[in-house]
C-alpha cells in the first residue's frame, strides 16, 4: 500500500444525511482534516450538487463524510465518470449505516476514520460491476434473507433517475420512515453461472446465492441448495464473472434492495477502488 502525503490538498463533501444525524461527528472530523491538509468544503444538498463535486474536484483528494449510501454514491460517480481506476477515495462514516466501510477495513470512529485519511495508506480493492452499470462493494446477497432496511430503499429495475433524486431529496428533509422487514424468501428456482460453467441450474431449488468480491480479479460465490432434513453443503466456486438468471428475483446489494430481475451478470473489476486505510 502506497502513502498518501498529508500536504496534498482535499475536498471534503459531506452528505447532507450526516450532517442532520450526527453534526457533532461531521465538525470532529472536520476539524482533524483541516488541522492536518489543506481542505475545501463541499455541502451538497442532493445527488446532483454531490456528482458535479465529485467532477470539479480537480487535483484534490475527495473525502466523504457519511454513511454507506454516500460511500456507495461517490463511487458509482466516479465509475460513470469512468475515473474510478485513477482515482483515490476516502472516507469518514457517519450516518445510520455503515456497515459496507466497516467491511472495507475503514475505522469507524470519527477521529481514528479522520486520522487514516491523513496519515493511511492506499489499498487497491476489486468490486462488482453488473450488467446495468451498478457498482457493488460488499456481497450480493439473492434473495435478500430478513433485512431491515427503510422503505425507501428498495430501487425497482427501471427506476426513472428523477424519482431516485426525489426520494434522496425527501431523505434529507424530513425524518427516516419506519424500516420493514423484508419476507423470508422461500427456496428459488436459479441457474448461477460463473465464467460460463453452470454451478446450480433451474431443476435444483436454492435457499440463497452470494457474491462478493475475493482478491485477485475474482468473487466468492456461495450456493446454499433447498434441502430437506439434513442441511445441504453450500457449493463453492471463484470466477470473475457471475450470471444469475430465472423467475423474478430481488437481490441485496450494499445499501439497497434491486429487482425484481430475471438476469443479472456481475463483473470483478480488479483492484478497481483506491481507498485511504489505516496504514
Amino acid at each position: 500500500m502506497a502513502t498518501y502525503p498529508t500536504s496534498e490538498q482535499l475536498l471534503v463533501i459531506v452528505d447532507p444525511i450526516a450532517r442532520r444525524t450526527d453534526g457533532e461527528a461531521v465538525r470532529i472530523a472536520k476539524d482533524v482534516l483541516s488541522a492536518g491538509a489543506a481542505t475545501k468544503l463541499c455541502l451538497p444538498d442532493d445527488p446532483e450538487e454531490f456528482a458535479r463535486a465529485l467532477a470539479r474536484r480537480g487535483s484534490r483528494r475527495p473525502v466523504v463524510i457519511g454513511d454507506d449510501r454516500a460511500l456507495v454514491r461517490a463511487v458509482s460517480v466516479l465509475h460513470r465518470q469512468r475515473e474510478l481506476a485513477g482515482s483515490v477515495l476516502s472516507v469518514v462514516p457517519v450516518g445510520p449505516a455503515v456497515t459496507v466501510a466497516r467491511s472495507l477495513g475503514v475505522p469507524t470512529g470519527a477521529v481514528a476514520a479522520a486520522r487514516a485519511v491523513l496519515d493511511g495508506a492506499v489499498r487497491r480493492l476489486d468490486v462488482l460491476v453488473d450488467d446495468s452499470d451498478g457498482v457493488v462493494l460488499g456481497t450480493v446477497g439473492i434473495p435478500p434473507l430478513r433485512e431491515r432496511m427503510p422503505e425507501a430503499e428498495a430501487d425497482p429495475e427501471g427506476a426513472r433517475p428523477w424519482l431516485r433524486t426525489c426520494q434522496s431529496l425527501v431523505r434529507t428533509l424530513v425524518p427516516l420512515r419506519p424500516v420493514r422487514t423484508l419476507p423470508a424468501a422461500g427456496p428459488s428456482r436459479l441457474r448461477v453461472e460463473v465464467d460460463g460453467v453452470t454451478v446450480v441450474d433451474l431443476d435444483q431449488p436454492v435457499e440463497a446465492v452470494s457474491l462478493t468480491p475475493g482478491t485477485s480479479g475474482t468473487a466468492v460465490v456461495e450456493v446454499r441448495p433447498s434441502s430437506v432434513g439434513a442441511e445441504a453443503s453450500p457449493l463453492l466456486s471463484e470466477g470473475r464473472t457471475v450470471s444469475v438468471s430465472g423467475a423474478d428475483f430481488h437481490y441485496h446489494a450494499d445499501d439497497r434492495v434491486s429487482g425484481p430481475v430475471r438476469r443479472r451478470t456481475w463483473t470483478v473489476l480488479e483492484g478497481a477502488l483506491g481507498i485511504t486505510l489505516p496504514a
